[in-house]
């Protein structure tokens, strides 16, 4: 949904350009409070996931770390949908390419901060988890995607700071880096979505008083 929306809007919105100017500049200008609910209804989302990932978690060893850190990515979103972000690289029309800071656009910024690193952080931890309970792709899948959004989420801040090579490209690879992480969020809820009826087919087959297996 918050990728759809944020595509959809960036092909529509006059004079915005995908390709250079980062999402949160969809919500400036006219229609942009379409982002900052977009944004503020990803959060709630997402801090729902977070709170069911704990119990989720518990057949692979548990830990609080990976729920904290998608929550903390889920109220970095709701707090980037409230307070808007400043306006860069010549988006809306008439403002200048480099940032100009204010209070506002300075929240914004603290608020996204989880978002470009908690969310990273948390497919480490997981990781980390998998390759320790045996989860061989999902270990690789996890790190793997750390890494490009650690690499993305650079890449693309260099952009929005002007960077002559990386400017013109600066939002398309955001939206690259953010595609990753959505996608690794969609597959781990799945997964463990897939994986809570694995368990349930197998102890309603089972005797009672024999727990069901918990290996993949």
């Amino acid at each position: 949904m918050f990728a759809v929306a944020f595509l959809v809007q960036g092909a529509l919105r006059p004079n915005y350009s995908s390709l250079r100017h980062p999402v949160s500049s969809l919500a400036l200008g006219d229609f942009g409070w379409v982002q900052s609910v977009n944004f503020i209804v990803a959060g709630v989302l997402l801090f729902a996931f977070a709170v069911g990932l704990r119990p989720a978690l518990r057949r692979y060893g548990g830990g609080i770390a990976a729920p904290l850190l998608v929550g903390a990515v889920a109220i970095g979103l709701v707090g980037a949908g409230v307070f808007a972000a400043d306006p860069v690289s010549g988006y809306p029309p008439g403002t200048p390419n480099a940032l100009a800071y204010t209070t506002r656009g300075v929240l914004h910024d603290v608020f996204s901060i989880p978002v470009f690193t908690a969310l990273p952080a948390a497919c480490g931890v997981l990781g980390y988890r998998f390759t320790r309970t045996g989860h061989g792709w999902l270990a690789v899948y996890s790190v793997g995607t750390a890494v490009l959004l650690l690499t993305g989420f650079a890449l693309a801040s260099m952009g929005f700071s002007q960077h002559a090579a990386l400017m013109p490209v600066g939002g398309v690879i955001q939206r690259i880096t953010l595609v990753i992480g959505l996608a690794w969020l969609t597959t781990l809820a799945l997964w463990l979505l897939a994986s809570k009826t694995s368990a349930h087919s197998r102890g309603a087959v089972g005797t009672s008083d024999t727990p069901p297996s918990t290996s993949m």
